[in-house]
């Protein structure tokens, strides 16, 4: 089965502040709130939420095929993703700059972070009908991104019958209720860390028992906390994988997602499925940069029965 992930595709621009976000911010003033870090580093990686799953999934032994929009610099991240089985041939490339994401993540790993969309702003609007016809299968992701396209892959995915999770994540703020419900409803999986779920919730009216009579899965992701898998009568609490050293968290929440699609597709139990997003998603803490981490399929393994302690096939 070929995976379609649509979303954004960024060069990140990583920065470390080497003190605390809240000692520099005074909560009375917070209403002429002018601030400047000095930060150590700043590295340049290749980035954006479908790039960093795409990526993931390769690393998984999976080929998934990416439907965005990229600007004019895009070559050298072309290349990147080309070279590591990624199928680049539906990104659409304008006269823009790639999106841009500047990240700033302090000692206690909260994150400031300012995106500019550039050649995101285009939707990428590609014909599913037309891969699905030479493809077969599909299984889809819409996550943050170009928000016309959020709404036409869901809309595509549901008038086509194929099975999609939907991740709106940072673009919740700008989707329509209506919107929101529209994507869900269609879905097999919602998924979001603890704050974006309650976003959810929030603007739409829905409660989780709501979203559950219209999807299989709620995933809720809870960074050091693990993540929760609810069904409409169970509900399974997924620890987390021990990372080997923390360098930056930026990227593991779509190498989550990676894992979840990879452990989705290949019939696991919940439980498993949960872990194998776990461990996906703890590789990247361990670098700086989203797709600067790699292992081989046995090295994948061999921790799996490290961290949790039971063998698994990939």
């Amino acid at each position: 089965m070929k995976i379609l992930v649509s979303g954004s595709l960024a060069y990140d621009r990583i920065m470390d502040f080497p003190g605390r976000f809240k000692d520099h911010i005074l909560p009375e003033k917070i209403h002429v709130l002018s601030v400047s870090f000095h930060v150590n580093n700043l590295r340049e990686n290749f980035g954006g939420t479908a790039g960093n799953i795409a990526y993931n999934l390769s690393l998984l032994k999976e080929k998934p095929i990416i439907l965005a929009t990229a600007g004019k610099d895009f070559s050298p991240y072309r290349d990147w993703l080309n070279q590591h089985g990624v199928d680049i041939s539906h990104i659409k490339i304008n006269d823009d700059h790639t999106a841009g994401a500047y990240i700033m993540t302090d000692q206690d790993d909260n994150q400031i972070t300012a995106f500019h969309p550039g050649a995101m702003k285009e939707a990428s609007h590609v014909d599913i009908e037309a891969i699905k016809k030479q493809t077969g299968g599909l299984f889809g992701i819409v996550v943050a991104g170009n928000v016309d396209d959020m709404l036409y892959y869901a809309k595509e995915y549901q008038r086509l019958s194929i099975p999609y999770i939907f991740d709106p994540a940072q673009q919740i703020p700008v989707i329509s209720a209506d919107h929101l419900k529209f994507a869900i409803q269609g879905a097999r999986i919602v998924i979001g860390n603890d704050y974006e779920i309650g976003l959810i919730l929030k603007k739409t009216g829905l409660t989780k028992s709501d979203i559950l009579k219209k999807t299989e899965l709620v995933i809720t992701t809870k960074g050091e906390a693990g993540s929760l898998i609810e069904t409409k009568d169970k509900g399974f609490q997924i620890p987390i994988a021990k990372p080997r050293e923390i360098k930056d968290p930026t990227g593991a929440g779509d190498a989550y997602r990676a894992g979840l699609i990879k452990g989705f597709l290949g019939s696991y139990s919940l439980e498993v499925i949960g872990r194998l997003a776990a461990l996906t998603a703890v590789y990247p803490i361990e670098y700086y940069g989203t797709q600067e981490q790699s292992y081989t399929t046995q090295e994948f393994i061999n921790r799996y029965k490290e961290n949790f302690h039971e063998d698994i096939k990939i």
